[in-house]
């Protein structure tokens, strides 16, 4: 609201309840032709279907974040490199770190959780240590829940980061680039608006603007304080100040409520089932009773995640394959 009364243009505001949010989650898994597990799937689902109740082509902020560094992950990468006292503190502190509540749904408990992230990365190399960062698992947690073979895709995937990223962290953009743009950020905006009819528009993926800014060195774009350095310099004096100012918010759906009240308990009695899970003899039974108890516990973690990606994938195997 402030930006469009900054700058004069006509704004359209429309709120909804967790219930809405729900009612469409379903709409979004059966248009899946794909196992997808990014969770904002959904609010860019029902945000198209608005947007296209008014217009039939819209423009996105798509890879500003992926250009300009914009990511908490950026952040934790960037001060990761600095040999700094808080830096030491947390590396050793992570066997205090691994025992504190972990949880998304708590201010307080998503602090412990981001030192935790934080303090897993300054013990890996720096390839290893945005790897970790990018992902909701570790390898060890993978191989756990997958006892009988990891995807080669995931490997690839890892391999992509792991050989990409050097000690210019640029490079840790570009990997971005070549990963996370193409293979969620924009795959998700497309297949969502598509599925509304939408066209979306990036603007900021014009090769001019790509090229210049991948030109930059890295101080243009993040600092101790700024992430997207240069793109908020840029438009500090035409954009409302207090947009400066606040702290950056994920596109979030209210997984953990839902996972504990509905999905879960849903898909227990067949995708989640015992019976169902030897028959198709991809998890580790034990490994999934311990993520559902972590989903139910007072330390989530990052359990949310891939309890999540796991029902996505149920849902798409049983509707193509059973």
């Amino acid at each position: 609201m402030s930006v469009a009364k900054k700058i004069k243009s006509e704004h359209t505001v429309f709120s909804l309840s967790n219930n809405d949010l729900y009612e469409e989650l379903y709409s979004v898994l059966d248009y899946l032709d794909e196992p997808f597990a990014d969770s904002s799937a959904l609010a860019v689902y029902i945000l198209s279907k608005k947007t296209k109740a008014h217009i039939t082509v819209a423009l996105s902020g798509d890879g500003a974040d992926e250009l300009f560094s914009g990511y908490n992950k950026h952040r934790a990468h960037y001060l990761s490199i600095k040999n700094s006292l808080s830096n030491k503190v947390l590396k050793y502190s992570h066997p205090l770190l691994s025992i504190l509540p972990q949880s998304r749904n708590s201010k307080l408990l998503n602090t412990f959780r981001q030192m935790k992230r934080f303090s897993d990365g300054l013990s890996l190399n720096h390839d290893a240590r945005y790897w970790r960062w990018c992902s909701i698992a570790t390898e060890k947690q993978t191989k756990k829940l997958f006892p009988y073979q990891i995807s080669q895709e995931y490997l690839a995937r890892k391999s992509l980061y792991t050989n990409a990223v050097t000690d210019d962290f640029n490079t840790i953009l570009n990997a971005d680039m070549q990963l996370v743009l193409p293979y969620d950020m924009l795959f998700k905006v497309d297949m969502m608006s598509m599925a509304a009819s939408l066209e979306v528009r990036s603007p900021f993926l014009d090769y001019t603007v790509v090229d210049f800014v991948s030109s930059l060195p890295v101080e243009y774009k993040i600092s101790d304080k700024y992430l997207k350095y240069i793109l908020q310099d840029t438009y500090k004096d035409q954009l409302p100040e207090e947009l400066f100012n606040r702290k950056k918010h994920g596109f979030e759906v209210p997984l953990l409520n839902w996972l504990r009240t509905c999905l879960i308990p849903d898909f227990e009695k067949n995708l989640l089932s015992e019976d169902f899970l030897r028959e198709q003899n991809l998890f580790s039974i034990v490994e999934l009773e311990n993520l559902k108890k972590q989903i139910y516990s007072k330390s989530p973690g990052e359990a949310t995640g891939r309890m999540w990606a796991i029902i996505v994938f149920q849902y798409w195997y049983k509707k193509y394959f059973i």
